[in-house]
């Protein structure tokens, strides 16, 4: 039997978790040389070429950074969008015991990044960056536990995947409330409108794509022009979608058992039979669309957008992202206020609010360590929470206008996010082969 279907979702997601953080890394690491190499203004002049469509006589176009920040990442939040619904609904955060860890974790890892930040950074246009630090980048967390093998308790996968995406969820509320322009109510409403189609769709089980694409296209749309963030649409999108099936299991079963003794009353079934006999053919149809309603919408969307996401979208934004041109500019004003919170915002605060929320709800009896874990792993944990890479650079770009503070930035999210993979993968290192040498003993 196929190794991949003995595998739990939980396995193939972190897999593709790992194998999207080598791409990434890749892509990052081919920015920074390009941006940085005799071909720069090539770099450059790609990022800022502009492209766009042309509707009823008028022509809407952006630079090719800009639609694949604005358009191609709308994919990655509408992922985030599935995981966190599922999560709150199926996995980890279903039940108040499960969540009430890794929510506390998450909430002290974004609140002490940026009191930190904005110790460093009391007023000024830099005051706007203290979501910056706030994130954490699931891909390369999990890609750097899974370089400790087998030897990672399976709690510690579990309550750093967890506290991940809750930290995406807050990112995804800051952006909304802290990093949007000017609002146009009208987009909005048109917004509004798009959802309840895309809704209605999902409630008459329309099963044909353009009934969802098409309003999902007007819900983007509408953000575009509404000064809230577009990604946002991929949320909303995305929380509309059913994570469980549309059938129940028992009437499925029963009714997949008739389509097949129907099937085989008519005769033998071949290749020629099926193409020729409407009979056999509407009996294969009705057994695939039984099969279509029995798989979960958000769960199947989910697992099959991520290799999407994973090698496409995150490697292209990494490209055109993460090229930052190292001169003086940047050199003349680097450790600033702005590189001093956010490094120690990522490599300082993440891991001191993580364990101390996490000690605070243990402590009061909200929550409870996972079976196996302690407050070293935690720590541990929190290190690697501190590498904050794709949605602060993200968030970066939404704070700053000035390129010369974006740079600074970015520049500074690779430090620290090197320094706390580096921190977090030594300190857990150190910590489970100690756990190894107790359990020896």
């Amino acid at each position: 039997m196929d190794k991949k279907v003995n595998q739990s979702f939980f396995e193939r997601f972190l897999h593709s978790q790992v194998s999207g953080s080598i791409v990434l890394i890749i892509a990052t690491i081919l920015a920074i040389v390009w941006a940085n190499s005799p071909f720069k203004e090539l770099y450059h002049n790609l990022s800022h070429l502009d492209t766009g469509v042309v509707f009823a006589k008028k022509t809407y176009q952006m630079s090719l950074a800009h639609w694949i920040k604005d358009g191609l990442m709308t994919i990655f939040f509408f992922v985030v969008g599935l995981e966190i619904k599922r999560e709150v609904l199926l996995g980890e955060l279903s039940s108040l015991k499960d969540a009430a860890l890794p929510v506390f974790a998450a909430v002290g890892g974004c609140i002490f990044p940026a009191l930190i930040y904005y110790f460093f950074n009391t007023k000024g246009v830099t005051a706007s960056g203290w979501g910056i630090p706030m994130a954490t980048d699931i891909a390369f967390a999990i890609g750097i536990l899974s370089l400790l093998g087998n030897r990672v308790p399976i709690g510690l996968k579990v309550f750093l995947t967890a506290l991940a995406i809750v930290d995406d969820l807050i990112a995804v509320l800051v952006i909304a409330f802290f990093y949007t322009s000017q609002i146009h109510l009208i987009s909005l409403v048109w917004a509004a409108i798009f959802l309840g189609i895309f809704y209605l769709s999902i409630k008459l089980e329309a099963r044909r794509p353009i009934f969802y694409l098409g309003p999902a296209i007007g819900v983007w749309a509408s953000f575009m022009f509404s000064g809230v963030h577009a990604t946002i649409a991929g949320v909303l999108l995305a929380l509309l979608i059913p994570v469980t099936p549309k059938s129940d299991p028992k009437d499925y079963f029963q009714s997949i058992s008739k389509y097949y003794q129907d099937l085989k009353s008519l005769g033998p079934i071949t290749k020629e039979s099926l193409t020729k006999d409407k009979t056999q053919w509407r009996l294969v149809e009705k057994i695939y669309l039984a099969s279509q309603d029995m798989l979960p919408p958000g769960v199947y969307l989910e697992e099959y957008l991520h290799p999407v996401q994973a090698f496409v979208v995150l490697p292209l934004f990494a490209l055109f992202a993460a090229g930052v041109t190292i001169n003086h500019t940047i050199l003349e004003h680097f450790p600033g206020s702005l590189s001093l919170g956010i490094i120690f915002g990522l490599c300082i605060g993440k891991p001191l609010g993580i364990f101390f929320f996490s000690w605070i709800s243990v402590i009061s009896k909200i929550a409870e360590l996972p079976r196996g874990i302690g407050w070293k792993h935690i720590f541990g944990a929190g290190c690697l929470g501190g590498i904050g890479f794709t949605m602060s650079i993200f968030i970066s770009e939404l704070c700053f206008t000035d390129n010369v503070l974006v740079d600074e930035a970015k520049l500074s999210i690779f430090i620290a996010s090197i320094i706390a993979g580096v921190t977090g993968f030594i300190l857990l290192k150190i910590i489970l082969k100690g756990d190894k040498g107790q359990d020896e003993a």
